[in-house]
């Protein structure tokens, strides 16, 4: 049977790397605990048995991990860009809170190797999905907001996001709202999207997804994930017909 003192030990490298010594260090062992295993180790712990290791999922701590990252993230670049407008700063923050920029950050301080995961998830590829990745970081801030209040997430945001932050350039251009717009704007339809096929494990998918706008050619292109793929079409599509530069 797994130890709490165990756990609790294995995640000392994880809390360096988040810059914050936890008060309640099961905050931080409930934020890598996949819901795969939560369930078994919630009734070892309502039964009281001797070691049990903590066994809350990560979703609650999530949840709250997304708002906190959203308002930190939002506050920053109101003081980074002083001059962008709403719609440039919400474009930035779109592209610095998504699921992509969440596992980048994940992978730079090594969360998957200390999630808890259940046999057969850790199998199938848990510790390299995007998605569980992505889910556990906004865990992790949850998790030290609780711990250490607004300074220790907003500590550990600005230095794990910096990087991402001074990269960004121009607010990133959203390839399906440009192609939504110029469809309007000519008079056309909105754009439809349908996915044609999706292959690849359940760990690592892969979309295949076509848009059609009426008079146009359609455009194919496939992604990791069914936005990504709907992204890349809208780009396709409006670089091919219309020559309009999307950088989605």
């Amino acid at each position: 049977m797994t130890m709490v003192s165990d756990i609790l030990s294995d995640l000392n490298d994880l809390a360096e790397a988040l810059g914050h010594r936890f008060g309640n260090p099961d905050l931080l062992a409930d934020a890598v605990t996949h819901p795969s295993v939560a369930g078994i180790e919630r009734g070892r712990r309502g039964a009281g048995a001797e070691g049990a290791a903590p066994g809350t999922a990560y979703e609650r701590l999530e949840f709250l991990g997304d708002r906190v990252l959203g308002l930190v993230v939002a506050q920053w670049l109101i003081e980074r860009f002083p001059d962008d407008r709403e719609g440039s700063l919400a474009k930035r923050h779109a592209a610095l809170v998504r699921r992509e920029a969440l596992g980048r950050v994940a992978e730079r301080i090594g969360l998957g190797g200390h999630l808890r995961l259940s046999p057969g998830e850790a199998m199938s590829g848990g510790r390299t999905n995007h998605t569980i990745l992505a889910d556990a970081c906004e865990a992790v801030i949850g998790a030290l907001f609780l711990d250490g209040g607004l300074g220790a997430a907003e500590g550990f945001i600005r230095a794990a996001w910096a990087g991402q932050l001074d990269a960004s350039g121009p607010p990133p251009q959203d390839s399906k709202t440009t192609l939504q717009e110029w469809a309007q704007g000519s008079g056309r339809p909105l754009p439809v999207y349908q996915i044609v096929r999706r292959s690849g494990p359940a760990h690592e998918p892969e979309f295949e997804v076509e848009v059609k706008v009426e008079g146009l050619p359609v455009a194919t292109a496939t992604g990791r994930s069914r936005r990504a793929a709907e992204q890349a079409a809208a780009q396709a599509l409006l670089l091919r017909s219309a020559g309009i530069a999307a950088d989605g």
